[in-house]
């Protein structure tokens, strides 16, 4: 018998976690993966005790099992008449649809009104700030000049 015989690594029959020396390495890594950061060290043991599955195999359970979760969810009336309302634009009847649609144009001409002054407001309010501003600066500008010509005459 031969050295390399008689070696337990050299039979080629694996264990389920590889040769001697892999599974010290794995073992190793495991320990070094919960020492620095502790889920690391936990997927790689859980990785090791499912028996190494590809990460495609474990991407495909991954999913199948979230696809269970997913499923088919009851959906309540008002979602069902909510979609039901927005997929048609025509109820049938076109007195109705006619009278919605100027409904709807007078609402958006009012929205449009509504942001113009809305945007007029704020450029006065921002008029009526810098006018302030204005106004305080002149004042400490003028108190300043009548301290300061205090102060040279004497």
């Amino acid at each position: 018998m031969t050295s390399q015989t008689s070696s337990p690594w050299a039979t080629d029959r694996l264990s389920r976690s590889g040769p001697f020396p892999r599974r010290s390495l794995e073992i190793g890594a495991i320990v070094v993966g919960f020492i620095y950061w502790w889920p690391v060290g936990l997927a790689l043991l859980a990785w090791k005790l499912t028996g190494y599955p590809a990460f495609a195999e474990m991407r495909d359970a991954a999913r199948r099992t979230v696809s269970d979760f997913e499923g088919p969810r009851p959906v309540s009336r008002f979602a069902r008449a909510f979609e039901a309302a927005s997929r048609r634009d025509s109820s049938g009847n076109a007195a109705f649809d006619a009278y919605r649609r100027e409904e709807l144009d007078r609402l958006e001409a009012q929205r449009r009104a509504l942001e113009e002054e809305s945007r007029a407001f704020a450029a006065f309010v921002d008029e009526l700030k810098r006018a302030k501003d204005r106004e305080q600066f002149d004042a400490f500008m003028a108190k300043r000049r009548n301290s300061g010509g205090e102060g040279q005459t004497v």
